[in-house]
C-alpha cells in the first residue's frame, strides 16, 4: 500500500471514530421500540443530559396573561388595551417562577411563546429555559404555551382539525364541528437523557357548562385519544402526560373518557385527595390535571403532584384565578 493509501485509511479511521463520540454525545439512541433518535436528531450543544435526574413539570393557566403590546391581527379590547394590573401580575408571576423552579413549565391563558422568551431572557435567565413552544392561534390572544430546559423533539399539532361537537346540530340540522380551540391542544416530544424520553400533551379545553360545552370537548378528548393511542400502539413503553385547564372536573364524563372508560391510559394521582385548583379566591373544584399514562407511574416521585402555591394566596390571587400543579419524575426507566 503506498503512502497515499496510508494516509487516506488514516484519515478515514480517524472520521469514523469522531461520528462514534459524536453520536455517543450528542444524539438520542432507540429506546423501547421509539423513533431511532441517533439517526435523525442530536441534542443540542447548550444541554447535558446528566443535568436532570428528576423532571419537575408545572401546568399553570394565569388568566389572560397579556403583554403591554397590541397585536394589529386581533381583536380583544383586553389585548388591545391591557390591565392597568398588568405589570403587578408580571412581577409576581417571575418571583412566583423563581420560587417552583421546574424544569417544563405549561401555560396556558398565555398571549405567546415570543413574549414567554423575552420575560426568561430579561426576567429570570438563571433558570436556564431554552426551549419556547406554542402553536398560537391567528385570531385568539390566549394560547397554550411551553417553556424548557429540556430539549424537544416531535411537535404535534391539531389546530386545523375539525373535530365534531357530539350530538349537536347546526340550525339547518347539519351535524356541527369545530377548529375554533384545537389551536389551544398539541403533543411534543421531551428529549430528557438517552434513556429516558416523554410525550406531553398540553390542553386548554373548551370551557363553559351545559351539554354543548361538554360534547366540544368530548370531540376534542377524542381526538387526542385517538393520536395517542397510535403513539402506544407504535411504542407500548412511551411515557406519556397529559396535563393544563381541561375545564372538566374528575367526576365528569368528558374526564373518564379522556382517562379512558374501556380502555384506560391516564391516572388521576390526585384523586381524592380534595385539592382544588379554581377559582384562587375561593378554592372549591380542580379543572386543572397533571395526568401520566401507567407507564410513567413507577417513576413519580410519590405525592409529588399536588395543586401548589409558591407565593402567599393574596399574591396567589393577583396573579391568576388558577393554582399550578406541579409533578415530579424520576428521569430513569430502571
Amino acid at each position: 500500500m503506498n503512502l497515499k493509501n496510508v494516509l487516506n485509511h488514516w484519515a478515514l479511521g480517524l472520521a469514523l471514530i469522531f461520528l462514534i463520540s459524536a453520536c455517543g454525545r450528542y444524539a438520542m439512541e432507540e429506546q423501547n421500540g421509539g423513533l431511532a433518535y441517533d439517526r435523525v436528531t442530536a441534542l443540542p450543544e447548550w444541554y447535558d443530559p446528566a443535568a436532570i435526574d428528576t423532571l419537575s413539570v408545572v401546568s399553570w393557566n394565569v388568566e389572560h396573561f397579556v403583554d403591554e403590546y397590541d397585536n394589529p391581527y386581533i381583536d380583544n379590547s383586553r389585548e388591545n388595551n391591557p390591565p392597568a394590573n398588568m405589570s403587578e401580575r408580571r412581577e409576581l408571576l417571575v418571583k412566583a417562577l423563581r420560587d417552583l423552579d421546574a424544569d417544563v413549565v405549561v401555560f396556558q391563558e398565555f398571549e405567546s411563546d415570543s413574549y414567554l422568551q423575552m420575560l426568561a431572557e430579561t426576567e429570570f435567565p438563571e433558570l436556564g429555559y431554552r426551549v419556547f413552544a406554542a402553536l398560537e392561534s391567528p385570531d385568539w390572544y390566549m394560547n397554550v404555551v411551553m417553556m424548557s430546559r429540556v430539549p424537544m423533539g416531535l411537535f404535534h399539532s391539531y389546530a386545523h382539525i375539525n373535530t365534531p361537537i357530539i350530538g349537536q346540530v347546526d340550525d339547518e340540522g347539519r351535524p356541527e364541528s369545530q377548529a375554533f380551540t384545537n389551536n389551544r391542544m398539541w403533543t411534543a416530544e421531551l428529549l430528557v437523557n438517552p434513556e429516558y424520553s416523554l410525550t406531553i400533551t398540553g390542553l386548554h379545553l373548551k370551557a363553559g357548562r351545559g351539554e354543548r360545552n361538554a360534547s366540544w370537548r368530548i370531540g376534542q378528548i377524542d381526538l387526542l385519544r385517538e393520536h395517542l393511542e397510535s403513539i402506544t400502539a407504535h411504542n407500548p413503553d412511551e411515557n406519556m402526560l397529559v396535563l393544563g385547564d381541561l375545564n372538566t372536573t374528575p367526576d365528569s364524563p368528558e374526564f373518564s373518557r379522556l382517562l379512558g372508560d374501556q380502555k384506560p391510559i391516564f391516572f388521576d394521582p390526585l384523586q381524592g385527595t380534595g385539592q382544588f385548583s379554581h377559582p384562587s379566591d375561593s378554592l372549591f373544584w380542580r379543572i386543572d390535571h397533571i395526568l401520566p399514562n401507567r407507564r410513567m407511574e413507577p417513576e413519580m416521585v410519590p405525592g409529588s403532584i399536588q395543586v401548589i402555591e409558591p407565593l402567599d394566596r393574596e399574591q396567589m390571587i393577583r396573579i391568576s384565578d388558577h393554582m399550578p400543579i406541579i409533578a415530579r419524575f424520576v428521569t430513569t426507566d430502571e
